[in-house]
């Protein structure tokens, strides 16, 4: 039986990702049309350093309650990089079940600039717009990594994931996978209007001076 503080919480968060859901998409398509410059500046990039590869790549990633989605970035690596990335798999550089190595060979000289600014991530604007993603919340896995995923692991995937978050804004690769899992479930624990405005404002900082993307 719900307590009147239960059912007051259930309303709040409801208020909440309603007006969440209205900031995602007013944000992503405000993001789209002032960026379309940049968009079309990186397509061409793209395409005069590799003319027969793709502008745009997508990877299949695991959203909320374990729902899988596309989720689109702009192409930084050569276009055969998921068939290389078995041979780089000891190379990985950071613990738990996610890949990051900083000098990866499959990456381009465009994807290299792209990467480091975040630049590549742009796309996910579309993402956010089809409901995939949010603006802010937990960073999106890959399958393979959800395979190695404990239950409590899985936590994390019981809300909508983002763009940024709270791990991207407080170390992001310097991070080990646990302590990006706790940054996610305090996120979790203390969304809120103020809290996602906070976290998109912080990411606008830490882009500005971006060190650990890649």
């Amino acid at each position: 039986m719900y307590t009147s503080y239960d059912l007051e919480r259930k309303k709040s968060m409801r208020l909440y990702l309603m007006a969440k859901r209205t900031l995602d998409i007013t944000g992503a398509f405000i993001g789209m049309v002032l960026l379309l410059p940049v968009f079309l500046l990186v397509a061409l990039l793209i395409k005069l350093e590799d003319p027969k590869g793709p502008v745009f790549f997508y990877q299949t990633r695991v959203g909320k309650n374990e729902r899988v989605f596309k989720m689109y970035k702009f192409r930084s690596m050569v276009s055969n990089a998921e068939e290389l990335l078995e041979k780089l798999l000891d190379k990985n550089e950071i613990s738990g079940a996610m890949f990051k190595m900083k000098e990866d060979p499959r990456i381009t000289k465009v994807g290299k600039f792209i990467r480091k600014t975040s630049i590549d991530e742009l796309p996910q604007l579309w993402n956010v717009i089809r409901g995939d993603m949010s603006l802010v919340g937990p960073r999106p896995p890959l399958p393979r990594e959800v395979d190695e995923y404990s239950s409590y692991d899985k936590l994390r995937l019981t809300v909508t994931p983002g763009c940024t978050g709270l791990w991207q804004v407080s170390g992001r690769n310097e991070l080990s996978f646990r302590e990006m899992v706790e940054l996610d479930l305090k996120y979790i624990e203390q969304r809120g209007l103020l809290f996602d405005t906070k976290i998109i404002f912080k990411t606008i900082k830490v882009l500005a001076g971006s060190k650990d993307a890649f």
